[in-house]
């Protein structure tokens, strides 16, 4: 489980003790001096050291101080006398792990040795992962995901980004539809004006008009002063039009002459104010059926539907699972002050195969039960994804990264993944995997 590192100049002791660690598989480099078991730890490093309080020449707690020098991450376990425990409760305020009291039974050292090294392996594990999501930068960082159908989301996101097309992002609640609009505007030449994000469901009917166009004073009762509404403010940027399909008819038809002259006027104004805005609009829904419903106006639907992006949902891409799970779960551990989680393999796959009704969103709250160390909570109907259907995204997860590593290099790929190319072809070809997407 890794290096340990054993100081104690009692050699009957030193050797119950490493006695104890071997049988439960966990050998130790023994030392009776500190001075030594500091030059080992400075050559080859450790993952855990265990030292007596009191040793000849360099204490125990020297030792840990001069270790913790070394390697600030090193869990220290103390072996102490009954007279040494206040001294060792003040060393563990100076970063030791835990401390033993003599005489222990050797089950009880053998399990804080245990705890210790899966914390060492934690914040390794927790370590490496802060480095692999730093490495993403850009567009990949923005919008975590190496699944085919999130390369192609985000390659349609580099064409379209720096061009004035208005955007229509198609997508189930959850998804991550302003991720996408965030996205579209962060890397465009708008970026540094505003983004301006409007719930259409969460505006009153009779506060629609004012809040979009603005209004001036004396306009209507209450009416104080003049007000500049939200796509005036945000001139230069982006607009971001959420649950396009809840705003009223009535909005919809103004909506739509601001879409065509990028021209505003405010309420109890005749003056029409020239606008440079860029319009992204989201939806759940199925404009095309609801304007055929006389739900939703279809000429404002045709003049949206300029570039349509649709953002797969979390069921379709479940080989990002991991990655995004990761993300949340170290943001939740910051944002909640808790030390890091790092999830067991069955507990992976058990949410590899959630059905995720609720999406990302639904992802995100599930980290941070996790972080809280609480259950998970998956909601929906569980045990609907069977075993061939994991295996084949765990496959698709393998062959998305192998080929997002080596830039879309089916050869290189094939290699890593130790199968031969016609092999990979078959699997590209079979789970509907473009090449291109990973260029």
């Amino acid at each position: 489980m890794g290096r340990i590192l054993l100081v104690e100049d009692d050699d009957a002791v030193r050797l119950g003790v490493e006695q104890a660690l071997e049988l439960a598989d966990l050998p130790a480099t023994c030392f009776a001096a500190a001075e030594p078991a500091l030059d080992a730890l400075k050559q080859g490093g450790a993952d855990l050291l265990v030292t007596d309080v009191r040793l000849p020449g360099m204490d125990g707690l020297a030792l840990l101080k001069s270790a913790l020098q070394v390697d600030a991450g090193l869990p220290v376990i103390l072996m102490t006398g009954h007279g040494d425990i206040a001294m060792a409760v003040g060393a563990m305020r100076d970063g030791a792990y835990d401390f033993i009291e003599k005489p222990f039974a050797s089950d009880r050292l053998v399990a804080t040795v245990v705890r210790a090294l899966e914390k060492r392996l934690l914040s390794a594990e927790v370590g490496a992962l802060r480095q692999e999501l730093a490495r993403q930068d850009g567009l990949d960082a923005a919008l975590l995901g190496r699944s085919a159908p999130m390369l192609a989301v985000k390659k349609l996101i580099r064409q379209v980004a720096d061009t004035g097309a208005d955007i229509l992002i198609l997508g189930e609640t959850g998804s991550g539809k302003e991720m996408v609009a965030r996205a579209l505007h962060q890397f465009s030449s708008r970026a540094s004006k505003p983004f301006v994000a409007i719930n259409c469901g969460a505006i009153p009917d009779s506060m629609v008009e004012s809040e979009l166009f603005g209004h001036e004073a004396g306009a209507f009762t209450g009416a104080a002063k003049t007000r500049i509404g939200k796509l005036e403010f945000a001139d230069g940027g982006t607009v971001f039009l959420d649950e396009i399909e809840s705003m009223p008819l009535a909005a919809q038809v103004k909506l739509l002459r601001v879409l065509q002259d990028r021209k505003v006027e405010r309420l109890g104004s005749n003056r029409s104010i020239a606008l440079d805005i860029r319009f992204v609009a989201a939806t759940k829904e199925d404009l095309g059926a609801l304007s055929r419903q006389g739900r939703f106006r279809e000429d404002l639907y045709f003049r949206l539907n300029v570039v349509p992006l649709t953002l797969p949902p979390l069921r379709d891409r479940r080989e990002d699972v991991g990655m995004l799970l990761d993300h949340f779960l170290l943001a939740a551990g910051d944002r909640l002050g808790r030390a890091p989680v790092v999830v067991p393999a069955a507990d992976r796959q058990a949410l590899l195969a959630h059905r995720w009704p609720g999406n990302v969103r639904e992802l995100r709250n599930v980290a941070d039960r996790m972080a809280l160390g609480l259950p998970a909570l998956l909601g929906g109907v569980p045990g609907e994804v069977g075993l061939a259907a994991q295996v084949e995204a765990f496959e698709r997860q393998l062959i998305s990264a192998a080929l997002a590593d080596h830039k879309g290099d089916v050869a290189a790929a094939a290699e890593t993944l130790a199968v031969p190319r016609k092999t990979l072809y078959d699997k590209l070809k079979r789970f509907g995997v473009e090449i291109d997407d990973f260029r």
